[in-house]
Formats: C-alpha cells, sequence, structure tokens
C-alpha cells in the first residue's frame, strides 16, 4: 500500500466534542480529547523550540503505544484557552535518568495528557502532538526533528524518516 502524501492545507477532523479548533498565522489550538482543556501554542521559533518523537518507556507506557511524538515549547510562549481547573497531576522521579522529577498535567475528565515538564528542562513544556487540532501540521511544521530513546524503540516500528537518531536524550 502506497504511503499517502502530505496534507497542504489544514485538516480538523472530529478529534474532540467541542469542534473549535484553529490555526492561525504562527499560532494553533491544542485540544484533549473530551474538549474540555483547550491551550493555544506557537508554531514558530523562538516560542516552538524543537519537535521529537520519544521511545522510552515511560512514552511506551503512559501513551500504551509505541512512544509519543511532542513538541517543545518555552512557557511564557503558550497557555490555556479553558479548563485549567479540569487538570489533575502526576508527579514522579523513579523511571527518570538521574532521578529527576517529571510532571504531568492530564485532563480528569479523557484522561489525555496536555503537558509534560521535567526539573532537569526548566522554562520549557513538552506538549503531545496528537493533540493539536490542525492535523495538517503533524506532518508539516511540528513532524519530529529528532527520534530519542532509539535503544527502546521497538523493533517493529522502524524511524522516523529524516529524524536525527539519538540514544537517551
Amino acid at each position: 500500500m502506497a504511503a499517502t502524501a502530505p496534507k497542504t492545507e489544514s485538516y480538523f477532523p472530529l478529534g474532540n466534542t467541542t469542534q473549535d479548533g484553529y490555526t492561525k498565522g504562527d499560532r494553533a489550538s491544542a485540544t484533549c480529547y473530551c474538549g474540555k482543556v483547550q491551550i493555544d501554542v506557537p508554531l514558530t521559533a523562538p516560542g516552538l523550540v524543537g519537535t521529537f518523537a520519544c521511545r522510552c518507556t515511560d512514552c511506551r507506557k503512559m501513551h500504551s503505544s509505541f512512544g509519543a511524538t511532542n513538541f517543545t515549547v518555552r512557557d511564557e510562549d503558550w497557555h490555556y484557552v479553558r479548563g485549567e481547573d479540569n487538570l489533575t497531576v502526576f508527579e514522579q522521579t523513579v523511571t527518570i535518568p538521574g532521578g529527576h522529577k517529571m510532571t504531568n498535567h492530564f485532563c480528569k475528565t479523557c484522561g489525555v495528557i496536555i503537558r509534560r515538564f521535567g526539573s532537569r528542562f526548566p522554562g520549557v513544556s513538552f506538549l503531545r502532538t496528537g493533540t493539536v487540532d490542525d492535523f495538517t501540521l503533524h506532518e508539516t511544521v511540528l513532524k519530529p526533528q529528532r527520534e530519542v530513546f532509539v535503544e527502546d524503540r521497538v523493533t517493529w516500528n522502524g524511524p522516523v524518516d529524516g529524524a536525527e537518531q539519538v540514544e537517551g536524550m
């Protein structure tokens, strides 16, 4: 089966119950599955720091999958549109190399992780690419530039095309 060509125009599939996602210039919305939490994120530097696919064991377990695709943003360059009061927090240091604390904010209603940040990475947050409402951005601006913890990648899932391959972070 041939791969589909990347989309070039905004594409907002039925991805949450509110259907109010947007892309406006260098900003876009990211929403949890139920729509109760929405954030506004940057699509250009300096606010958008980078994009990556993570294959670490935490991301594999948290997403019940083979990893996560993420983008890094400066904390001062994103904000909640709604639902900050509908978040719950989980913090841990056990599985993180060096014992650094990682904190996860996720929707109380549907469980989608909205934000992940850590003591090792002050001033930035890791946001999940899949929460961005315009799916065209997943294949363009937010396509992973790096793939980290490649040593933990499942053997049946190959490297991300064109992404720098990194052991660890």
